[in-house]
Order: C-alpha cells, then sequence, then structure tokens
C-alpha cells in the first residue's frame, strides 16, 4: 500500500485576493503584509494582471477582490477593474481611501467596480491617523465614504480591533452606520506579518475580548435589517481555532503583486512551502495540482488529536500559519484549540501581555509610543 498522501478532489475556488501592490501610504503596526514587501519594479504588469481574471473566470472564480497594500497607489487601478468586470467577476476594492478621488471613484463606478471595503483605524482623526501612521488619513476615509454613497456602490467598513481601540467598538458601528455603510468588519488583530512584531501592544486583555463579544451580539440585534455585522474574535482568548479561509485550498486563492499563488495570506510563513507563480504556470493547475495548495487539504496531514476531533470539519485543524508561528509546525494542532498541548503555553502568553505596561509601536522602518 502507498504511503503517498491523498489529494482530495476539490471543486474551484469561489473568490481570488488580488494584491495589486504592496506599496501604501499607511504604515499600520498590525499590517498583515510580509515583513519584506514587494517592489513596485517586481509587480505584475496590467497585461499580466488580465490575464489572471481571464484565468480565474475560465476556473470558476467568482468574487475578485483587488488588495494590497493600496490598490490606489496602482496608476491602471481602473482598467483592471474594468477588465474584471466586463469577464463577468464581480469586483471588491478593499482599499484605505488614500489614494481615491471623487473622479477616481465615479471612474471606478463606471468601470464596474460593485462593492468598496474602506478601512478604518479609529473614530477620532486623532486615533486612528496614530494608529495609522499617516496624517489626515482619517479625514479622508470619510470624504471617500461620501463618495462611495454617493456613486451608488455598496460600502463595508473594515474595523481591526486591537487593545488601543477594542473599547470604541460600539463607536465604530455607529460611525459605520452614519457611513451608509451595508456591513462592518469587526476583526480583531491576527498576529501575523508586521503584526507580529506589536503583539505586545496590540494583544487586547480576556476582559476587552470578552466585551467585545457582548458589544457586538447586542448591536446585532439592535441593528438587524439596517447593518451587517461580521465579528473575528481574538484568537488568544477562544476556545477553538477559526477555520482559516473557509479551510486550506477550498475557497479561494491569494495571488501576490509578484503573481505567487497562496492558499493563505500568511502561507509563505511556512518554511517548507514553495509557490508557484502566474508567470510560471496556470492558475487552474496551481489550484488543482500545486503542492502547496495540496498540502494541508483532506485529513491525512492531520495529527491524531485533529482527525479523531468531531470539529475537524469545522475548522479543519485551524489555522496552518498559526501553528507555524506559535507551535514551530506547520502540521500540529492549532494551538489556540483548547486541546492543544500547547494550549496553556499560549494562554501564559496572552495574559502577560495583558498585564504588561503598553509598548511602543514598531512602525515600518521606526517607532513610535502607542
Amino acid at each position: 500500500m502507498s504511503d503517498a498522501i491523498k489529494i482530495p478532489r476539490v471543486p474551484p475556488p469561489m473568490a481570488m485576493l488580488a494584491e495589486l501592490t504592496h506599496r501604501c501610504p499607511l504604515a499600520c503596526p498590525y499590517c498583515s503584509n510580509p515583513t519584506e514587501l514587494t517592489g513596485a519594479d517586481e509587480e505584475l504588469s496590467t497585461a499580466e494582471w488580465i490575464s489572471v481574471f481571464r484565468q480565474a473566470a475560465a476556473l470558476g472564480v467568482l468574487h475578485v477582490h483587488l488588495s494590497g497594500g493600496e490598490p490606489a497607489a496602482r496608476g491602471d487601478l481602473v482598467e483592471l477593474t474594468r477588465a474584471a468586470a466586463t469577464l463577468g467577476l464581480y469586483t471588491n476594492l478593499i482599499t484605505s481611501g488614500l489614494g481615491l478621488t471623487e473622479a477616481r471613484v465615479n471612474s471606478l463606478a463606471d468601470a464596474g467596480l460593485e462593492h468598496v471595503q474602506l478601512s478604518i483605524q479609529g473614530v477620532s482623526p486623532e486615533s486612528a491617523d496614530r494608529i495609522g501612521g499617516y496624517g489626515g488619513g482619517y479625514n479622508r476615509k470619510i470624504a471617500v465614504a461620501g463618495w462611495v454613497a454617493n456613486a451608488g456602490m455598496p460600502l463595508t467598513i473594515n474595523a481591526v480591533c486591537h487593545r488601543l481601540n477594542m473599547d470604541e467598538i460600539e463607536a465604530m458601528i455607529e460611525l459605520a452606520i452614519g457611513l451608509k455603510a451595508r456591513r462592518i468588519e469587526v476583526a480583531t488583530v491576527q498576529f501575523h506579518g508586521w503584526a507580529e512584531r506589536n503583539k505586545a501592544a496590540l494583544l487586547p486583555t480576556r476582559e476587552q475580548a470578552e466585551q467585545a463579544t457582548r458589544t457586538v451580539a447586542e448591536a446585532r440585534e439592535r441593528y438587524r435589517g439596517t447593518l451587517v455585522i461580521d465579528y473575528v474574535p481574538a484568537d488568544y482568548h477562544s476556545k477553538y481555532p477559526k477555520a482559516c479561509m473557509g479551510g486550506w485550498g477550498r475557497i479561494g486563492m491569494n495571488v501576490t503583486p509578484s503573481g505567487r499563488v497562496l492558499p493563505c495570506h500568511a502561507a509563505e510563513t511556512i518554511p517548507s512551502l514553495s509557490f508557484e507563480t502566474v508567470r510560471e504556470s496556470s492558475l487552474a493547475k496551481i489550484w488543482y495540482e500545486g503542492g502547496a495548495f495540496n498540502a494541508y487539504r483532506g485529513e491525512d496531514w492531520m495529527p491524531e488529536l485533529c482527525r479523531n476531533c468531531e470539529r475537524k470539519a469545522v475548522d479543519f485543524g485551524g489555522c496552518r500559519c498559526q501553528a507555524m508561528a506559535l507551535a514551530g509546525d506547520a502540521s500540529a494542532t492549532d494551538p489556540v484549540c483548547i486541546r492543544s498541548p500547547l494550549r496553556d503555553d499560549l494562554t501564559l502568553e496572552a495574559n502577560a501581555f495583558s498585564v504588561a505596561s503598553q509598548a511602543d509601536f514598531i512602525y515600518r522602518g521606526r517607532a513610535s509610543k502607542t
């Protein structure tokens, strides 16, 4: 009998995150982009991105999320949006708002952009600009939200929450309603990329996490029918891990600025994996046959603890990148799980950070007091 891991049959991906660029005017200390960013000279060209969109549509992708960095840093953003929309792909722009003007928002709407996800870092210019590391950013975001509404496009507010702003969640929800958003994503920071360096400053306390959960539950009832509220709770204070990306290689893929195709945003932190690029292979071949995509599909890769767990079809063993970061082994049970042998160590770490004095933010290339 062969010892080879069986590659399960998978449906085509539903969504693709197109990271058009790593360029960004913000310096958010929780940025999930890699610590080593792709330079502008390595980015896929306009023609290459359009080819990627064409392949994605043929593969069965329904949604394309135009992201970054800041996608507005691409001078061809309108052209790329029009190409994706013409191919029948639902287009969603994930943006900080910086780099957008009212005329450009209207041009994107005319090109077929169907949705905008706008990030906010706080509910006042002082807090938002301090966290984002960019003066005047908050006021530009408020203006962009108005332009999006005037253009008739649905708006989602993305509120990344952490120790410094988690007490503002209710105010963030009210801000989203004031900005005529249809949805808000209250997302507790994930410790990948640059965020790992700022864990001491960003990790919320258990009390904050528990209060955030109550606040979201109450707001969902209060604003039912008015605002959809998505919620990503604090991993380190949860009982079970989340089903990262809906399960490894099950629902979507990421394409980096240089064309590497990843099963998830942080997959490059797993050193045992290698990733093909769209300059070398087709999206279809990478999705169905790529070694990185098949590494953690199915159950054969799972440790016995996960294979014998009734939750294996719920969280699929948890986050592989988090297992790599916390356990040093991407095939380990996610230490967030209460059944993991490393869970007690994670709890001790979280508690230690919770009582620690406020640390300095480490921005890209500079440091600043929180």
